[in-house]
């Protein structure tokens, strides 16, 4: 899910970078709801694992189900601390964009909530009457458009809208969102992907009809060469919502979309606020996914999650009707907020599907060393990255790549010792950069330049100093950060990013991640590791057809990357607070977004 799943949230801590050096020794934090809150998350990551059935065509018929006790009208305020460096459906692949997308735009399919909690989903047809039918095991899926779907400015919207929206991904100014549907009509791993049609749609040419068929209208019908039973699941991202034909402005449309969801965006000032709007042109009786309940959307950028928290807390004026789509709450709140019995039924959690990774850059000479490499992971403190979030109540110490969430996770594994020493092992690291000659090595740590950034930098930095590295801080902006760490000539020699499974299964967490073949500008194989084990294996597993013997080759696979291979040491396995004003209804975490579901709030 985005693109290393979210950009990194913000925390403010209350101690000083040298006290955080000083107290990332254990695995400090809050830890508020002790063994019932642990239990808790343990059978919220095991309920994720579940496979999300498909709806029938009854299911993807609008309105969608009514929230209980919901009224029209009002402005909700939205504080959030990243802006937006993409609204192009193409280019969004960052939880915090997807977040937004959700109220902007549509696509083929989407995840449908069954009942009030955000718990229970099944995939259904958004923009298409059903979840897809295949009648070969999946190397053709056909999809029928409904009546009364439309962009904002009224223009319908038809099969030719479809087939452009896929064939736009193929030219190269579409670079920072998922590749599945491009690889899997490509039929080909990584990048080689675009050699099907470089400049997409833009200069005439078209994906023939034996790949991308649209015989009328209303008719899409997708032609793999292989079977891709998981190809619905792909149609629900983001990334993959609808594409108006005749307004596509190429990159002029990342900064203003012609949308198709409830809201409209009537403003947009990067970095500064965004204010969304109905969209009159939506029709709910064509929506089984999203509400129209409020009549604004303010959001307000720079939000830091120390300020966003204290402003819902105090509960006064225009925050009685506030919410963030992405600010959590702060570490230094964190347990204030799940100790306080009066900010029950404001406050949603849940644990999420997001793995802190620090990448080792592997186009970087002195990073090939495998001594190196191991040096830094054995040295590499992950204390402080959790202390950073708020301690145990934000985050799991991690030992592998697959999350609790993803089916096959493997709680036991712990190659680098860090679930027992989460300060890591400086000692062990500077006997191997001995070993290697290389004590004194410079390394360039690039962080998220934010509180939390800022905070958990200085100390990690620090237990890499001990080991005997040389370590030089350079901040990278929030709103660009995953654009930053994305291109290929970067200065960073290490660097971390958050990435969750697009669906419940590793074949959307190794094969972007870590297929050496996906190696290009603005992809996510962040690390640039081009290991030929990595590559056949990926391909090998991807053709097994049994999900659960699936699953235990994706985490074998997954263990051999961050044991063998060096190229990731895992930071973080994720979960989420957040807290709204007293004015907010339909308040939910949701499972598959992640965060608070904003499709069904509305204004008491």
């Amino acid at each position: 899910m985005g693109k290393g799943g979210r950009p990194a949230r913000t925390a403010v801590l209350l101690l000083a970078a040298g006290a955080l050096v000083l107290t990332g020794c254990s695995e400090g934090g809050s830890d508020s709801g002790g063994k019932d809150r642990r239990d808790k998350d343990n059978a919220n990551a095991k309920r994720q694992q579940a496979t999300i059935g498909f709806g029938d065509a009854k299911d993807s018929q609008g309105p969608a189900p009514e929230v209980p006790g919901a009224k029209s009208g009002g402005t909700i305020q939205v504080p959030a601390r990243d802006s937006y460096a993409h609204l192009d459906p193409g280019q969004i692949y960052v939880q915090n964009e997807m977040a937004v997308a959700l109220l902007l735009h549509r696509g083929l399919t989407g995840y449908k909530s069954i009942g009030d909690d955000g718990k229970r989903h099944e995939l259904v047809g958004d923009l298409a009457t059903d979840a897809g039918t295949t009648t070969d095991g999946g190397k053709s899926w056909k999809y029928t458009l409904k009546d009364g779907i439309k962009f904002e400015d009224g223009s319908p919207i038809t099969s030719a809208d479809i087939r452009h929206t896929f064939e736009r991904q193929f030219a190269s100014f579409i670079n920072q969102g998922p590749p599945y549907i491009q690889q899997w009509l490509g039929d080909t791993p990584g990048a080689d992907y675009r050699k099907l049609l470089p400049d997409g749609p833009f200069k005439g040419k078209h994906l023939p009809d034996s790949i991308l068929e649209t015989p009328d209208a209303k008719t899409v019908v997708f032609h793999f060469k292989k079977p891709h039973a998981d190809f619905p699941y792909a149609l629900a991202m983001a990334g993959y919502a609808v594409v108006s034909q005749k307004g596509d402005t190429k990159e002029k449309y990342d900064k203003d979309p012609l949308v198709s969801g409830p809201y409209k965006i009537q403003s947009f000032r990067s970095g500064k606020s965004m204010v969304l709007v109905k969209n009159t042109n939506w029709d709910a009786k064509t929506d089984p996914l999203r509400h129209q309940y409020v009549d604004r959307f303010n959001i307000t950028f720079n939000q830091q999650y120390e300020d966003s928290t204290k402003a819902l807390l105090a509960d006064t004026g225009a925050d009685r009707t506030a919410v963030s789509f992405q600010n959590s709450v702060d570490a230094g709140n964190l347990s204030k907020v799940l100790k306080d019995p009066k900010m029950k039924s404001r406050t949603v959690l849940g644990y999420q599907p997001y793995v802190g990774q620090m990448n080792i850059n592997l186009s970087h000479p002195a990073m090939k060393d495998k001594k190196v490499r191991e040096a830094i992971a054995y040295a590499l403190p992950v204390s402080p990255f959790q202390r950073a979030y708020g301690g145990a109540d934000a985050m799991e110490i991690p030992g592998g790549i697959i999350s609790p969430t993803v089916s096959g996770y493997d709680p036991s594994f712990d190659p680098w010792g860090k679930k027992k020493k989460p300060a890591g092992d400086p000692a062990k690291a500077k006997k191997l950069l001995e070993e290697a000659g290389k004590v004194g090595l410079k390394l360039t740590f690039g962080y998220i330049n934010s509180a939390e950034g800022q905070a958990y930098s200085t100390a990690m930095a620090a237990g890499l100093k001990k080991a005997g590295f040389d370590v030089q801080r350079q901040e990278i902006p929030a709103e660009t950060y995953y654009d930053q760490v994305s291109k290929l000539k970067n200065n960073y020699d290490i660097f971390n990013t958050n990435w969750a499974a697009d669906w419940p299964s590793a074949s959307t967490v190794i094969p972007p991640l870590y297929d050496g073949r996906a190696i290009a500008e603005g992809a996510q194989n962040y690390s640039q590791v081009n290991d030929p084990k990595i590559n056949s294996e990926i391909d090998r597993i991807n053709k097994i057809t049994d999900p659960a013997k699936a699953a235990a080759e994706w985490e074998k696979l997954g263990q051999y990357i961050v044991k063998d291979v060096v190229n990731v040491v895992p930071t973080g396995y994720f979960k989420q607070t957040q807290i709204a004003g007293s004015k907010i209804g339909g308040l939910v975490y949701d499972d598959i977004i992640a965060s608070v579901d904003p499709r069904r709030l509305y204004v008491k």
